[in-house]
């Protein structure tokens, strides 16, 4: 293991004040039945650097920006990448970011592509599993995933709120199980509705170790005698796709996760992931021992997952 800080956390979120208090403009506070933590770049640095963390890539997480209004979203997209830029520049060893998409506006989305990776230089874009209940295979997305497969772009899609709400009650948050159903939901769609053939040099990363779809991914599979147009859509095979894509670590790392994932992909597909600061920092230092003492990834794996991966994804943080 390397001396110091040597971590690449991919799945490290912001929590700005400016975002924060531009939903509660709109009456939100929580995000999933979870109130926002507290965040500040301060807090986050000090918590890398007793965590073992060199680089994170940021990331706004759900619910986003949009809630109805174009122009909202739109802006306060804008205001959150600006910030995000302003992170890599000050430290860039130390931060990346993902973009944030004021999705479901098509065009507006293309335009914020070309300005955040464009202009401010940000190493991909993050997506959420559906937008106003469409999923990301959903063809009206068809023109932004075109744009990012020209772009070669990481893209990194992280759960929120399914389409149907919360079916067993408010008093249990989403995030603890929907958040891995929209996942399988998202990757099972655009997997079926061809967007992953079309566009082949789209970097997917999926987070918590890919939902359920390790568990379910044969099952899925069977689609291919079911569902019109699989076999044109897909015609590699679902579980092929799965395996070409990457996967995060974030509040999976226990041997009953990890276990049932490096059945389905190799190590060169998994990649370090904390879910800070929505995981405090005992539960993110929890994740990092959990891993560092899991058996079924001898030394040579272990550091591929916590840095080598991503330094091949990301190739400007091995300058």
């Amino acid at each position: 293991m390397a001396a110091g800080p040597h971590r690449v956390d991919i799945h490290h979120h912001i929590v700005p004040s400016e975002y924060v208090k531009s939903l509660n403009s709109l009456g939100i506070t929580k995000t999933s039945g979870v109130t926002f933590p507290q965040w500040s770049e301060s807090e986050m640095l000090e918590v890398m650097n007793r965590n073992g963390i060199r680089t994170a890539i940021t990331s706004i997480s759900s619910p986003g920006v949009f809630f109805g209004d174009s122009a909202f979203a739109r802006d306060l997209a804008r205001r959150c990448n600006e910030i995000s830029a302003k992170l890599l520049a000050d430290n860039p060893q130390r931060f990346g970011a993902f973009a944030t998409l004021p999705l479901p506006d098509v065009d507006s989305a293309l335009n914020e592509i070309d300005y955040a990776l464009g202009t401010l230089g940000l190493d991909g874009v993050v997506l959420l599993t559906n937008f106003g209940g469409h999923y990301l295979g959903d063809p009206l997305f068809e023109p932004v995933f075109e744009e990012l497969n020209r772009r070669k772009a990481v893209v990194f899609v992280h759960p929120t709120d399914p389409a149907g709400g919360n079916p067993i009650g408010s008093h249990i948050p989403n995030s603890l199980y929907e958040y891995t159903f929209d996942t399988t939901r998202t990757i099972t769609n655009l997997i079926y509705g061809g967007t992953l053939e079309r566009n082949p040099h789209v970097k997917f990363i999926f987070t918590h170790a890919g939902g359920t779809i390790p568990f379910l991914a044969w099952r899925i599979s069977l689609g291919i005698f079911m569902i019109p147009n699989a076999a044109k859509n897909a015609p590699q095979g679902f579980i092929n796709y799965l395996q070409k894509i990457y996967y995060d670590t974030a509040l999976s790392t226990t041997p009953y996760s990890l276990r049932s994932l490096q059945e389905l992909v190799n190590p060169s597909q998994i990649l370090f992931g904390s879910d800070y600061p929505f995981a405090p920092e005992n539960l993110t230092s929890e994740q990092i021992k959990q891993l560092t003492s899991y058996d079924g990834f001898n030394s040579e794996a272990r550091a591929q997952i916590e840095r080598g991966n991503a330094l091949r994804l990301f190739p400007r943080l091995q300058i």
